[in-house]
């Protein structure tokens, strides 16, 4: 057990609850843990959204990597003297130190791991590509502080991959939503029929029904779909992506429209960030 100093001024004890995986953090004067049920507390994520709060405040959205999709007051950060509000951009990777409120929580302390959303904004595709995702995982996690991890490695890998550069925006995002969309629950049958299960290659897409449908069990409004979107897609989801760099501009083009539109099926709703985004 150490002691650390908070930015409230006062010194903090870090322990370990035996019963969870989180790093509690209270005052030096107070008792034993109480298994997490604590007013301070830190973990690592991805700020989502930024919204300007009175004058100098913003409330921040964040997916944490162990309390899930949290919303906390950043205060002063719209000042130019700002300690940290260069550090609280959407996109960023960050470590927090927050401190739980009723309503919002307070952060108290913020450092950098990665500054992804910094380096992809140098480049419209990219910018407009992390957009979608960081609205898709706002949109994903439904209610807030319930854990999802999966969801939360999927948007860090995206937007490291997105800042490395070395793929095409478009299909980074599509394997990302695709992804996303599976951890979820949502996720777009693309070996066997949605329906009845029978496999096969099926030209047949049903948004509503789930994914690929064979001709027996396509519905009245199902679409058909290339051969070269549906081998896509499933090399996406896969995360083959030698196979997935092979494929054409007209597939691409294909594959991109059918998840959006399965996308915002299951959302129930648009992307804001949709009609920006750019595609090759």
């Amino acid at each position: 057990m150490r002691a650390v100093l908070c930015t409230s001024g006062f010194w903090l004890r870090r322990a370990v609850c035996a019963g969870h995986r989180t790093t509690s953090l209270y005052p030096v004067e107070g008792g034993s843990c109480n298994h997490g049920r604590v007013p301070v507390y830190r973990d690592e994520g991805v700020v989502l959204r930024t919204t300007p709060l009175a004058e100098a405040d913003r409330i921040i959205t964040v997916l944490t990597r162990r309390t899930g999709r949290v919303r906390a007051v950043a205060k002063g950060v719209r000042r130019t003297s700002s300690r940290f509000g260069s550090r609280l951009e959407p996109g960023t990777y960050v470590d927090l130190l927050l401190h739980e409120g009723r309503a919002l929580d307070t952060v108290t302390q913020a450092d950098i791991i990665a500054p992804y959303g910094t380096t992809i904004a140098t480049d419209y595709a990219r910018h407009t590509a992390a957009a979608v995702m960081l609205e898709t995982a706002e949109r994903l996690t439904g209610e807030e502080r319930q854990p999802a991890l999966r969801l939360f490695l999927l948007l860090v890998g995206g937007l490291r991959t997105l800042a490395a550069g070395e793929r095409p925006p478009t299909l980074v995002l599509d394997a990302f939503l695709l992804r996303a969309l599976a951890v979820s629950g949502y996720g777009m049958a693309l070996d066997d029929c949605a329906r009845c299960g029978e496999p096969g290659q099926h030209l047949s897409l049903s948004v509503a029904g789930g994914g690929i449908v064979c001709a027996r069990c396509r519905p009245h409004g199902a679409a058909s779909v290339s051969a070269g979107a549906v081998a896509l897609l499933t090399d996406l989801l896969r995360g083959e992506w030698d196979e997935a760099l092979r494929s054409d501009v007209r597939a691409r083009r294909e594959a991109g429209g059918i998840v959006a539109a399965y996308l915002q099926w299951h959302l129930e709703r648009g992307l804001r960030a949709l009609p920006h985004l750019e595609r090759a």
